[in-house]
């Protein structure tokens, strides 16, 4: 996306195995990986020992709050916060203040995000004006900004009409653009608070019912065949959902999916401390729903882990659960949490994480030079991962805007000791390069 800065210094990423496999040198120059080897030497030296080397990772899901809600993330912030991630690639929601439906908010998003230079920030822009469900926002002139958009969502929001849904999925096809649908169907959720079933009776929660999002997800499969366009399901949660992707996909439908970590992780159980910080849209769900999705990311099913990273400040999580707004924090530990839920039971390698990850998401955001192999080269987006090392979460070390972890007090497996963008270390020994 236009001339880049050449990073000058050359860097090294010593004994580190390449999606776990064998141990090698990475030598890095002007921007690529020029050699693969032994004892090879560089201005910087990064220690990749015991730990797995992937390509940077890339989130179709990241809320960066900017423009408008600064007190809760900048770009900057949400940029020092994907680096130490393992990012080196996010597409930044459309729900700002003002709202991201124009030529003009995706140019300033995308040019602060160059400004901070830590990671591609990818704008994504509505689908329809001011996230209001009534009118198609300005898709074309978006993809024709200098931004490039090709990820549209009005995310926090369904475009619920069918008939405007219909338009978005013909309308994208002209440029190879694609529609997230933040699958909510909103006649059956209004009030909600957390799952529907026996534990929110228990708790006096209004229920969110699985179907809430399965009706929405079925409708939109069935759209994008009809259209033959593509369409992109964010934050998948239940088990019919995994279901009905797999379906589309047995039919040849162009439909891919997201996961995020935290549905991976935990189930509604949580909900029990009426702590809000496990609120989230959609909400956490059942162990039969956890393990189905666990699987669906496992099989392909599901495409993609994002992290649906969605920062608030204190005041609106530190509050009754029915007062406190939606969502959680979660770049800083995807990986971990990946790395938990889906290497330590080995229900995956590290060459479907970066399929998952990295590969399949720079696909589908259209990020070309992203999710690349490491092999000579190649551009030199590189995440460098101690699987092994147990760290224990405090949210106060976070890079952040906003303190709202969920993995608060836990301790996870693995850290990521480095990430180079561009040929640049980003993150160097776990702490952010200067």
């Amino acid at each position: 996306m236009g001339n880049e800065i050449v990073f000058e210094k050359s860097v090294v990423i010593k004994n580190v195995k390449i999606l776990g496999k064998e141990t090698t040198d990475i030598l890095i120059k002007a921007g690529h990986i020029t050699e693969l080897g032994s004892n090879l030497s560089g201005d910087i030296v990064i220690d990749g020992s015991d730990c797995v080397a992937l390509p940077g990772l890339v989130d179709l899901h990241t809320h960066l709050r900017e423009p408008g809600r600064e007190d809760a993330e900048t770009i900057l912030s949400g940029s020092r916060a994907a680096a130490m991630g393992g990012f080196t690639a996010v597409h930044a929601m459309a729900n700002t203040n003002p709202v991201a439906d124009t030529a003009g908010v995706v140019e300033q998003v995308w040019r602060l995000g160059k400004e901070a230079g830590l990671v591609d920030v990818r704008p994504v822009g509505a689908v329809t004006k001011g996230l209001d469900g009534i009118a198609l926002a300005e898709l074309g002139a978006m993809a024709d900004s200098a931004a490039g958009v090709r990820v549209f969502s009005d995310d926090g929001k369904c475009v619920h009409d069918a008939a405007l849904m219909r338009r978005a999925l013909e309308y994208v096809k002209a440029f190879d653009g694609v529609v997230a649908q933040h699958a909510q169907e909103p006649r059956l959720t209004d009030g909600a608070q957390m799952n529907e079933g026996e534990l929110s009776g228990k708790l006096g929660l209004a229920g969110w019912p699985a179907v809430a999002e399965e009706a929405i997800i079925a409708r939109d499969v069935l759209l994008a065949e009809h259209v033959g366009s593509r369409l992109h399901v964010c934050h998948l949660s239940t088990a019919g959902s995994v279901e009905i992707i797999r379906w589309a996909k047995s039919r040849g439908i162009n439909v891919t999916a997201e996961v995020t970590p935290h549905h991976l992780f935990f189930t509604d159980e949580v909900v029990t401390s009426y702590d809000p910080i496990y609120k989230v849209n959609p909400p956490l769900r059942t162990a039969k729903d956890v393990a189905a999705v666990r699987a669906g990311l496992a099989d392909g099913t599901i495409d993609i882990v994002a992290t649906d990273h969605a920062p608030h400040p204190a005041e609106d999580k530190d509050c009754e659960w029915t007062s406190a707004a939606f969502g959680m924090t979660g770049l800083e530990s995807a990986l971990a949490i990946v790395n938990a839920t889906m290497i330590k039971t080995g229900l995956m390698d590290w060459a479907a994480v970066a399929d998952r990850m990295s590969i399949n998401p720079a696909r589908i955001g259209k990020v070309l030079d992203q999710g690349q192999p490491l092999k000579v080269g190649s551009p030199a987006n590189i995440v460098v991962f101690n699987p092994n090392i147990e760290i224990k979460v405090d949210p106060k070390a976070t890079q952040s805007g906003s303190r709202n972890t969920p993995y608060r007090e836990l301790t996870l497996p693995g850290q990521v000791v480095a990430t180079v963008f561009r040929g640049k270390p980003t993150v160097v020994n776990g702490m952010l390069a200067n």
